[in-house]
């Protein structure tokens, strides 16, 4: 295990790719220093740390810096690999895992992201359609990857978990601010028990951001926060 503040983490509030990092951190139990950063007025440390990308996370480690969450994801999988292991042991297997978490990251959320900042109710519709079709995609995958387990790991949080399980929150705030649940039980129902399993972890649970932190996020962006969804 890391000694304390051996390591340091440089993030943010609200963003998943932090999330995902603090998931990691977590399962394996390694103390860290947090250092919040604001991405409106980039610090000096972020802007010398990761200078071509500028963007948040980046793991210290003995001050050394490294950024982009799956790079750290893998990183503290090969420096701690006896404490709760991340990516498959199988080399296939992790090629799959690593193959379905570029589609998570390039293609799925950014569908997520251009739905809550397009204004075109035509075009929202259509990235809803999308949305719902990557959904059922994954659904599938879980299936096929989880081989009857409580995860896409097995009987364990594995790789895939913390890939798509750190957009978890904002998953839950899409059903409270626009009325639409990503991961929906009547078409997705193994999904959604795996969205349970992973909010009544603990190490997942201690980490997610709260309903105000994406509230705040939402709230640096003029003009595209709609009403609140009533439910009937």
């Amino acid at each position: 295990m890391a000694k304390k503040c051996e390591m340091k983490l440089l993030g943010s509030g609200g963003s998943p790719f932090v999330t995902r990092v603090k998931f990691v951190l977590k399962l394996k139990s390694i103390d860290y220093e947090y250092i919040k950063e604001d991405l409106a007025n980039k610090s000096e440390l972020l802007l010398t740390s990761n200078p071509g990308l500028q963007k948040v996370p980046v793991l210290f480690h003995e001050n050394e810096p490294i950024s982009e969450s799956l790079v750290i994801v893998e990183y503290l999988d090969e420096i701690l690999p006896n404490v709760h292991p991340i990516l498959p042991l199988n080399p296939l297997d992790r090629a799959h895992n690593r193959c379905l978490a570029y589609y998570i990251d390039t293609v799925y959320c950014p569908w997520l992201k251009k739905f809550m900042l397009t204004r075109d109710s035509e075009k929202k519709e259509d990235m809803k359609r999308l949305i719902i079709g990557g959904s059922a995609m994954l659904e599938e995958a879980f299936v096929k990857l989880s081989k009857g387990g409580t995860f896409f790991g097995g009987d364990e949080i594995g790789y895939l978990d913390v890939v798509l399980g750190c957009y978890l929150g904002w998953f839950k705030f899409y059903g409270i601010v626009f009325g639409f649940n990503v991961i929906d039980e009547a078409r997705n129902p193994r999904l959604a028990q795996w969205g349970k399993s992973m909010w009544s972890h603990e190490a997942i649970m201690s980490v997610i951001p709260s309903d105000e932190i994406y509230m705040n996020f939402f709230k640096m962006l003029p003009g595209f926060l709609p009403p609140r969804h009533v439910h009937a």
